[in-house]
């Protein structure tokens, strides 16, 4: 039987195709990990960058511009995290437009809970390639994102 061959308009097709395919089957693993805790990729995306600015807090548009994907209802999943105790927010005493996040102790404890389990999903995503190619793929695909990207490497 003959084996049927993929056709693709451009090499751009193919290679967009391949990343495309590549994010499906990585994040499957990665979504079965955060469903056990009632958590979503974004949601820990978020508790990660307010973490790392602890204990200071964000502005919400702020946030929203360094999350790796875009959030188009950033306030219904910062509900979600405040409704589990993971967040606070409260408004700017300088300018009360402005929505201050900040991570909780409780988020905090969930982030080290989830620290174990994540190194062994990235292990079970990715372990199979070497350090060498796992570094000229990050290379790779930043510079295919490089142009869609404002210069301090978030979104335009």
């Amino acid at each position: 039987m003959k084996s049927a061959t993929r056709k693709f308009d451009s090499v751009q097709q193919e290679a967009y195709l391949a990343i495309w395919r590549t994010y499906d089957r990585l994040r499957a693993i990665e979504d079965a990990l955060f469903s056990e805790w009632n958590l979503s990729a974004q949601q820990y995306n978020v508790l990660r960058l307010l973490e790392s600015a602890h204990p200071q807090k964000i502005p919400t548009l702020s946030l929203t511009t360094r999350l790796i994907s875009r959030a188009p209802d950033i306030t219904r999943m910062l509900d979600r995290l405040e409704q589990n105790g993971w967040i606070e927010r409260e408004r700017s005493l300088e300018d009360r437009r402005t929505v201050l996040v900040g991570v909780t102790a409780d988020g905090l404890a969930l982030l080290k809970q989830l620290r174990r389990p994540l190194a062994q999903c990235h292990e079970k995503q990715l372990g199979h390639l070497s350090q060498r190619e796992l570094t000229t793929l990050s290379e790779l695909l930043s510079r295919a994102r490089e142009p869609h990207e404002s210069e301090d490497g978030f979104w335009k």
